[in-house]
Formats: structure tokens, C-alpha cells, sequence
């Protein structure tokens, strides 16, 4: 099960945590791998574990916000690997803010990277895949994203681009079944990521303990149970599976 020999993925904010996870994953059940990122050289040092451990991966240097560099990172991986079959669309940002204090180029930027950059990737990528009849595209949101989802205080354009990437989901899954692209959303809890311990972030010690202490599993996930899911979406045992949202947050929507 979950064999991926002959499929090309994309995996965008591979250098590190979550996005990186996903690669090795993909890479592990046979999937020829492109790595993006903002640090190409970061991906690069990714590429080669994946290379030195007999697999097949190249490093992009791609910024998600903006169309050409998307296409072209596309562009780049059907010329080295003859097409593509499989996003994981996991490139994505997090600042916290109090919303009566986030700036109106605050609320862009984070936008442009966590809602319209996986829109950008989809589209450029969904191409590639209607010409073969095939594709597998994985969306990363969070459970802080309204809905079933939770809200979480100050980060109001985190959970609005992270909304937004769920309605957007299941809209493409809709709009594009009959190409023989499924669509579908992994919506992480609490995982412990480079990100959420960067100081930048200002999660701290005490409110990732006091987070945690909300999650009946009682500890953070691992990236590695997030490109889990991530493999089994992109495989031909979730053929019958689209527009769906996973919520892989250890019971904290369940608490």
C-alpha cells in the first residue's frame, strides 16, 4: 500500500519541520521529490538525505506569493522529472498580532503566502496533472481556521488565510474531480515544529505547556504523523477520498 514509485511530487516549505517530514515521506514510498523554499540551500541539504538514501529529489528556490516563480519552479520539475502528480501544498507563515494592531500590508503579506500562494501552486500544478488524468493535491490548513476549527487569539489573518484554504479546497475537489485531481486538507494541531519554537513566534514555553494541556494526548504532534496522512492522500488508497478536511490535532477538537 501507498506505493508512489513513477509519481513526481512537490513539497513547498521543505527546508524545514512539516514540509520537510512530507518530502522524506514521499520520497521513502518512491516519489520523485522538488523541494521549495525561500533558501534553495536549505532544500538543497533536504535533497540530498533524499538522494543519499536512494531517491530522486531536486531543490527550488520558490516564493509561493508570486505566479512566475511558481510557474517556473513547475516548470523545473516536469523538465527534470517528465511531469507532476502530487502537491503538498505546506509553505506558509505564522505571526502573532492582536487584531486591532495588525497592519493592512501586515494582513496582505501573510495572505499572499498562506491563501493565494497554495491557490497559485494548485492551479499551476493541477495543469501538469489534467494531462495525465491524475493528481493528488494536499492542502495545509490548521484548526485554528474556524468551522469545526477553533478560534485562536491573535492571529486573526492566520485563521482567516487558513479558513480560506478549506473553502478553497473543497471548491477545487468540486471543480476538478472530472480532471482526475483530488483535493483535500490536512488541518494540524499543536506539532512541534523549528516555527513554533522561534522566539518570533511568541508562543513561549508557558503557552505551549498550557496548549498541550488542552490536547487529551497530552503531548504535540511530530511531523512525521502529519506526512503520515500527507502519504496516504497522496496515494491510490485515498482515490475515493476529496474535498475532506483531516484534522490530525491529537483530540483537541474532540476535548
Amino acid at each position: 500500500m501507498f506505493n508512489l514509485q513513477g509519481k513526481v511530487a512537490l513539497v513547498t516549505g521543505a527546508q524545514r519541520g512539516m514540509g520537510k517530514a512530507d518530502a522524506l515521506a514521499l520520497a521513502q514510498q518512491g516519489a520523485k521529490v522538488g523541494l521549495s523554499d525561500l533558501s534553495k540551500e536549505n532544500c538543497q541539504k533536504v535533497a540530498d538525505e533524499i538522494n543519499s538514501n536512494g531517491g530522486e529529489a531536486i531543490a527550488l528556490r520558490i516564493d509561493v506569493s508570486k505566479k512566475d516563480e511558481v510557474e517556473s519552479g513547475v516548470a523545473q520539475i516536469v523538465k527534470e522529472f517528465g511531469g507532476l502528480d502530487i502537491l503538498v501544498n505546506n509553505a506558509g507563515v505564522y505571526i502573532q498580532k492582536p487584531a486591532l494592531e495588525i497592519l493592512e500590508e501586515e494582513w496582505d503579506a501573510l495572505l499572499a503566502i498562506n491563501l493565494k500562494g497554495q491557490f497559485l501552486c494548485a492551479q499551476a500544478a493541477a495543469r501538469e496533472m489534467a494531462k495525465k488524468k491524475w493528481g493528488r493535491i494536499i492542502n495545509i490548513a490548521s484548526i485554528a481556521s474556524g468551522g469545526v476549527g477553533i478560534g485562536f487569539a491573535g492571529s486573526v489573518h492566520y485563521a482567516a488565510s487558513k479558513g480560506g484554504v478549506i473553502g478553497m479546497s473543497e471548491t477545487l475537489a468540486a471543480e476538478w474531480a472530472e480532471l482526475g485531481i483530488t483535493v483535500n486538507v490536512v488541518a494540524p494541531g499543536i506539532i512541534d515544529t523549528p516555527m513554533i519554537r522561534d522566539p518570533q513566534t511568541k508562543f513561549g514555553e508557558a503557552m505551549l505547556k498550557e496548549i498541550v494541556a488542552r490536547v487529551p494526548l497530552k503531548r504535540m504532534g511530530k511531523p512525521e504523523e502529519i506526512a503520515a496522512m500527507a502519504v496516504f492522500l497522496a496515494s491510490e488508497e485515498s482515490s475515493y477520498v476529496t474535498g475532506a478536511t483531516f484534522y490530525v490535532d491529537g483530540g483537541w477538537l474532540a476535548a
